[in-house]
């Protein structure tokens, strides 16, 4: 751990001895006997500190950890009080199906106070590391690096983009080599007893292998395909003697200066074993695509991940490999074997075997990998529920809540990971519940209306108020929910049989560059359907409860406010459920360099980008551009390169009204072709630009008028595309028979 690190736990310390002392006087004060009234008061003025503490620590630099960490405590102790209330005034019940629905609530809550909790102490302080370069270090000097690429199914295409850029990294040449792993051309696929399938490796090896032969890139293969990525990885690692080790999935595309900043973590500390960067999306996942629409505008789920946890993982010395886009010392992974195979998270548990054995990691908090996020819902929860698979696997396996050698933070930064994975089951419970007491009449939560106003609500807004400064800029307000509400049904079923059988589930590759060729209704839908009408129904029946049953009416009120806001999300969810039509393989993201247009006769255009992409780009032309011939020059700086580049480019359409002109790239040659992958791919600041202008903070009543506003037109479409579907069915039944 270096110094400013040690400073920063000093420090730390001491705020938490302080903080602590005041959060006993608090807790004492909360304790104390008090009825609803009392507790109502004190909430309040709580929850005004709380939102001045918050602000402070947007504002203040000099002492933001002591706000936030006030702010925390506060909101802790709250949650404290609520979930005590709850569990000794409010867990009545008269008969056994009562019972079993007020525990499953009860522990629904506690699961979630339990992440919000470890959550908090994670992302309390999130580290943000200074950048180091290699500028200055005598090439002499510099380790050898290994940059491996691990692939499945993925076409040779999408990893001739990734080889290249490998290729451009800014790093001694004679210390840096290339590898391709392919898995899907080994020995077993080969010599497989399905004749199809044997051509279709065999194809795979030889196009692959001419495809390193003509980038000068090292192929392997293995004999069998064994523990999935790891296996493949570690097969690699055995015919090769790098001293370290880069390593990128088939679609992460490094930019020039990846190993220029990552290098210098492992130079300067030999007990680092990984220095992990972020996974930077260049398209939009389904939510973002299908329901938002908002990919350049709004936080992605990867934002909040890399953005803010990772950095709070980073400052317990906790951040931990995520299978891609990382820098990794061979000397530590060959203690423990090379990367660990006993889950299907073979990247989280590798990190937690080295940080068991005291090993450091390091999170440098700047995107130089851009890859492909699922195109697909399906896709998407297939990538999710491994990953819910493999981190509940590393829980009941490894049980890193009492592993040997971790620090007590280490801990609670593992198990804060790990938790999250375990919504399903709450989810479900939250989704669900209200039709125990609106359909079933079960007494799932015995309380008055003025305690639920002066317990439960005063818990839940602090809950929203702590998320709100924690991941404010990188999470908008209740797209944590979607999120969760789409993947809950899925996963559920994906976990409990990892409970069952841990060593059960196996590694399957997540599909990546699809195009859709039209809209269409996900095949997943089925069960957000069921769940609808399931709430619906409870919303009707709710209604003829508070009619019937004036003496339970408050409670009612409330059940069904839950319910509304259950069903508000399940109806908002239905337009990631309906699969946009997106023929394009590339996403096209901003980009702001100046161009100029050049003919072979000399005549130029000036413009500006608009976007870019690996295809093409659009610019606004300055002066005009209807004259513009189809086959030009395109010059521009590359920051990747250090040197202007000309590209070829074909004209395909210029708007008159805007002045924008969108064009093709056209390579005529390799060394052209590896100057469109750095000029489009390889820029670091253009990914920091991007990510800059869409994370933001928005407040919590903009984000649920965001919500209702784009999430409820598309139901209409979901009903028409099942009208239609039920005509079809109806044409296809045969005519009735005429009676004689």
């Amino acid at each position: 751990m270096d110094n400013s690190q040690t400073r920063r736990h000093h420090r730390t310390t001491q705020y938490i001895v302080v903080l602590l002392t005041a959060a006993l006087l608090l807790g004492l004060l909360l304790l104390a006997p008090m009825d609803a009234f009392g507790q109502l008061i004190s909430s309040v003025v709580i929850l005004i500190i709380i939102s001045l503490c918050s602000r402070e620590a947007r504002h203040m630099q000099q002492h933001q950890h002591l706000f936030r960490t006030f702010a925390l405590v506060l909101a802790i102790a709250l949650s404290f009080r609520y979930l005590l209330w709850r569990g000794i005034y409010t867990l009545t019940y008269s008969d056994v199906l009562s019972m079993v629905a007020v525990w499953l609530l009860f522990g629904a809550e506690i699961y979630a106070g339990i992440t919000s909790v470890l959550g908090a102490i994670v992302n309390a302080f999130p580290l943000s590391r200074p950048l180091l370069t290699l500028q200055g270090t005598d090439p002499a000097t510099l380790p050898t690096v290994d940059v491996m690429i691990p692939s499945y199914n993925e076409d040779a295409d999408i990893l001739e983009v990734t080889i290249r850029a490998a290729k451009m990294l800014d790093y001694p040449k004679d210390k840096l080599r290339v590898h391709l792993l392919d898995d899907g051309g080994t020995d077993q696929k080969i010599n497989s007893t399905n004749p199809v399938a044997a051509a279709t490796a065999k194809r795979r090896r030889e196009e692959l292998q001419q495809l390193c032969q003509r980038l000068e890139i090292r192929y392997h293969t293995r004999a069998r395909n064994e523990f999935a990525k790891a296996g493949n990885v570690n097969s690699a690692i055995q015919n090769t003697d790098g001293d370290l080790i880069v390593i990128l999935d088939a679609d992460h595309v490094p930019t020039s200066d990846f190993l220029d900043r990552t290098v210098p973590w492992m130079l300067r500390n030999e007990k680092v074993f990984l220095v992990q960067t972020p996974h930077f999306m260049a398209n939009p996942d389904p939510v973002e695509r299908n329901y938002f629409s908002a990919f350049t505008r709004m936080p992605s789920e990867n934002d909040m991940f890399y953005g803010t946890i990772q950095k709070g993982l980073d400052y317990w010395g906790s951040s931990f490999f995520c299978g891609s886009a990382a820098l990794m010392r061979r000397a530590h992974l060959d203690l423990v074997g090379g990367i660990s195979g006993d889950s299907i998270t073979e990247d989280a548990e590798t990190a937690l075997d080295l940080h068991k054995m005291g090993y450091e990691s390091v999170y440098v908090d700047r995107p130089m990998v851009s890859g492909l996020a699922p195109e697909t819902f399906d896709a998407f929860i297939q990538q999710r529920m491994r990953w819910a698979q493999g981190m509940t696997q590393i829980l009941l396996l490894k049980k890193p809540f009492k592993a040997e050698g971790l620090k007590w933070y280490q801990r609670v930064g593992y198990m804060s990971s790990i938790m999250f994975w375990l919504f399903p089951f709450a989810r479900i419970v939250f989704l669900l519940m209200p039709l125990a007491y609106l359909v079933f009449g079960l007494q799932v939560y015995h309380a008055s209306m003025l305690e639920i106003i002066a317990f439960t609500i005063p818990h839940v807004i602090a809950t929203y108020m702590i998320s709100t400064m924690l991941f404010g800029r990188t999470r908008w307000p209740l797209v944590s929910e979607l999120y969760e509400i789409l993947q809950c049904a899925f996963t559920l079923n994906a976990l409990i049989k990892v409970f069952l059988k841990p060593r059960a589930p196996s590694f399957v590759v997540t599909p990546k560059g699809e195009s859709l060729d039209k809209t269409f209704v996900s095949p997943l839908s089925g069960v957000f359907y069921w769940l609808t009408l399931l709430i619906t129904f409870a919303l009707g029946t709710g209604v003829y409860k508070f009619i019937t049953e004036p003496l339970t009416r408050e409670l009612t009120i409330v059940v069904m406010l839950w319910n509304v806001f259950n069903l508000i999300l399940l109806l908002s969810v239905m337009s990631v459920l309906l699969e946009r039509k997106q023929v394009r393989s590339q996403s096209r993201l901003p980009a702001t360099n100046s161009v100029v247009l050049r003919t072979s006769e000399d005549e130029a255009w000036v413009g500006d980008l608009v976007d870019l992409s690996l295809g093409g780009a659009r610019m606004r032309i300055k002066g005009g551009g209807a004259s513009i011939p189809r086959h030009v020059t395109l010059t521009a700086w590359s920051h990747a390169l250090q040197r202007n580049v000309q590209l070829s480019v074909e004209a395909l359409h210029f708007d008159e009204k805007s002045q924008i002109l969108r064009v093709r790239f056209s390579s005529q040659n390799d060394a052209e072709q590896d100057e469109i992958v750095a000029f489009t791919l390889c820029d670091s600041l253009r990914w920091m630009s991007f990510q800059r202008r869409r994370t933001r903070a928005i407040s919590y009543w903009f984000g649920a008028k965001h919500v209702l506003k784009v999430g409820l037109k598309p139901v209409f479409l979901h009903i028409a595309v099942l009208l239609r579907k039920f005509a079809g069915k109806l044409r296809l039944l045969p005519a009735p028979v005429k009676e004689k």
